[in-house]
């Protein structure tokens, strides 16, 4: 085993508003689901009282719509950040057009899911494989949101 000829220096990659982003969409993404799985197959709930009593799925409606704008207003939030935010977090790092990027994806490819070669890709914040497949899910998100709100 071979030790480290380099010293060790701390990296700030994560800025606070990206964390924000990721633990605000990834409560949107559990909410939007449990009430959608409501909404796509609500439960039968049998009771003697007035209908007037009974407005529990118009309030899962709006938990979801409203978490719905959340969801948008946040990934909005993202988009912005990536022009302004710090070198880890723009948009130049997630879609692959530099031959670098394409290099590295093929790197990591080879490490990490072929398991052909042994020695990780050395890189901070995300690997180019990772931040393409964050790109993609971006546009799935967006995706989302024009579907959701078209119904």
């Amino acid at each position: 085993m071979r030790s480290r000829n380099k010293p060790l220096r701390e990296v700030y990659v994560w800025e606070l508003p990206v964390r924000l982003f990721h633990w605000i969409n990834a409560l949107c993404i559990l909410i939007l689901c449990i009430t959608g799985f409501m909404i796509g197959d609500p439960p039968a709930f049998q009771s003697a009282g007035q209908a007037y009593d009974q407005y529990w799925f118009g309030h899962i409606r709006f938990i979801h719509f409203a978490t719905a704008f959340i969801f948008t207003f946040n990934f909005i939030f993202r988009l912005y950040w990536g022009f302004v935010g710090n070198v880890f977090s723009r948009w130049y790092n997630y879609v692959p057009i530099h031959k670098s990027q394409w290099v590295q994806m093929y790197n990591v490819m080879r490490v990490d899911v072929l398991q052909i070669k042994n020695r990780p890709v050395a890189t901070i914040g995300h690997n180019s494989m990772a931040s393409t497949i964050y790109f993609l899910l971006f546009l799935a998100f967006v995706a989302q949101v024009f579907t959701g709100f078209a119904l």
